[in-house]
């Protein structure tokens, strides 16, 4: 399994319609082959900053799979007009082993 980890920042004042677009947006992502799950957080100490976490099966669902596909051009087209500055996608995989605390 591989976790998507994406910092957000959304152009001041546009929030709430972001927040709507997302949930219908969330349709798209949650179609495509070898998506596990998503969540959008919402930041509390920064307005407008939110953090996306995507869980795929594979890199590569993600990064050919959705990131290839006609779908992602009408993710782009819902979503990507919303962020300034771009984000950046960072993807992470899950360290076997228990953790002392």
């Amino acid at each position: 399994m591989i976790l998507e980890a994406v910092m957000l920042q959304v152009k001041k004042g546009m929030e709430v319609e972001y927040e709507e677009t997302f949930r219908e947006a969330s349709k798209i992502i949650s179609s495509m082959r070898g998506y596990i799950s998503h969540e959008l957080q919402r930041c509390l100490e920064v307005k407008g900053k939110y953090l996306l976490l995507v869980k795929w099966e594979t890199l590569e669902d993600h990064t050919v799979g959705f990131r290839q596909s006609t779908e992602y051009q009408e993710w782009k087209k819902q979503l990507h007009h919303f962020y300034d500055p771009f984000p950046t996608v960072e993807h992470f995989e899950r360290v076997e082993g228990r953790v002392e605390r």
